[in-house]
């Protein structure tokens, strides 16, 4: 079983077979509480699961104090158990969660489509996707990126995606893209955050000299 963990937008965690099947979920929606969240959120989703294999964590883009507290319980978790940690880009998470969505809908699943997450001070983070490849995970043909809020949508339009705007991550589809990803012995990720910018609080130069 792999246990999902995601905390790009809201905070977001699920336990799913390895077939997709989904055990358990639970998710929150405050952008800013995921500290005071995610223990209980874990509680949850853990009671009626087997032993987790895996750990998925969604890797971003989001922002810094957000992903830092899913990405250390993912952490925590992992070594507490043994077990391995799968890092999914966040937009690939939720861009299968489309495709899925627009398959079971019979919608065009091809068509390239652009998923969009509010980045806060009037940017927005985007990634374009295309289809699914054989191992059943979304393509990725661009980003993520950030684009100004005004200038989102001429840039979405040059490179002929759909908008589609996303305000959660399913952690069900963060497991599932891991899931997906280990049974074709690919990684979908490095370890490293997709940080939407520098924290704003960074440590201080060295103390400029006296001088007489």
């Amino acid at each position: 079983m792999i246990l999902g963990i995601d905390t790009s937008l809201g905070t977001a965690v699920a336990v799913i077979e390895p077939d997709g099947v989904v055990v358990a979920a639970a998710d929150s929606p405050n952008s800013l509480g995921h500290a005071e969240a995610i223990g209980g959120l874990l509680e949850q989703v853990l009671a009626p699961a087997d032993a987790i294999t895996h750990v998925a964590v969604g890797m971003g883009p989001g922002p810094f104090t957000g992903l830092r507290v899913g990405i250390a319980a993912a952490r925590a978790f992992a070594l507490g158990r043994g077990i391995p940690i799968l890092p999914v880009p966040s937009h690939d998470a939720a861009a299968l969660g489309l495709l899925l969505g627009d398959a079971v809908a019979g919608a065009d699943d091809t068509a390239p489509f652009a998923v969009v997450t509010d980045a806060r001070r009037r940017e927005f983070a985007f990634s374009v996707f295309e289809g699914t490849d054989d191992d059943g995970v979304a393509v990725r043909i661009a980003g993520p990126l950030l684009a100004p809020r005004d200038e989102l949508d001429d840039r979405l339009a040059a490179l002929g995606a759909a908008r589609r705007d996303v305000t959660a991550v399913p952690a069900a589809m963060v497991a599932l893209a891991a899931s997906r990803a280990l049974a074709a012995g690919r990684t979908l990720a490095t370890s490293e955050p997709l940080y939407l910018r520098s924290p704003d609080v960074t440590l201080p130069g060295a103390p400029k000299k006296v001088t007489a």
